[in-house]
């Protein structure tokens, strides 16, 4: 089950409401990489369900988390179906991001007090989802609709609480302008991750765009 309730991974965003998103069928270099984001103060971290290894990957990240990363919240992101949805929760998921939006997963979710953040990209699927029960909804991609179409939608609708992923780069500008056209969260995954860091495990050089990206975002 779930490491941490929902209302600590809430207030977990709501300190730092920055994502990593990242996959990686290698058990070591998935461990590093989380490490190193929590070392550069990440305490919100998305591991996506993109191969047949990641579930067992993810099981032992959540072991890992234990041990290494206490206050983080890990949780899984690509999921499908309910199956996959009450597989993820029983390795321990804090949390639980689709692509698009299927009530059964969202009905698994709440029955287990784990945060969902389905995918929508028009105000009619951002309403629906949190009818069935989203607090925070996401709109992917978020390179496609743009930060005006995020300030849109703040205006009939004030209080849906958006996270973007897809187009956020780790720079100043990108992040101000997402923030300030409304967007509450921001998740990157290739951004943050490009493979010739990651092929030279250059981990430390995470850590230090990590603490750079959260200082740029204390900064906004």
């Amino acid at each position: 089950m779930a490491r941490n309730s929902s209302a600590v991974v809430y207030q977990r965003i709501a300190e730092t409401p920055i994502v990593p998103l990242f996959f990686n069928a290698d058990l070591g270099v998935a461990k590093s990489v989380l490490k190193a984001c929590y070392d550069g103060g990440i305490r919100v971290f998305e591991f996506t369900n993109r191969g047949a290894e990641a579930p067992a990957i993810f099981a032992k990240l959540t072991d890992y988390c234990e041990q290494e990363c206490p206050d983080l919240v890990l949780g899984i992101g690509t999921i499908y179906d309910a199956k996959q949805a009450s597989e993820f929760i029983q390795m321990g998921a804090d949390f639980m991001l689709q692509p698009f939006t299927t009530p059964e997963v969202g009905e698994i979710c709440a029955k287990h007090d784990v945060p969902w953040m389905p995918g929508t990209m028009t105000l009619t699927e951002i309403r629906n989802a949190e009818v069935l029960g989203a607090k925070i909804v996401k709109i992917f991609p978020g390179n496609v609709v743009g930060p005006a179409f995020v300030k849109a939608i703040k205006g009939p609708m004030p209080h849906s609480k958006i996270m973007v992923t897809g187009g956020v780069e780790p720079t100043h500008e990108s992040m101000k302008t997402w923030f300030d056209a409304g967007a509450a969260v921001v998740g990157m995954g290739s951004q943050l991750f490009p493979p010739a860091l990651i092929a030279k495990q250059d981990y430390q050089g995470i850590s230090n765009t990590i603490s750079d990206l959260i200082q740029i975002y204390r900064g906004l």
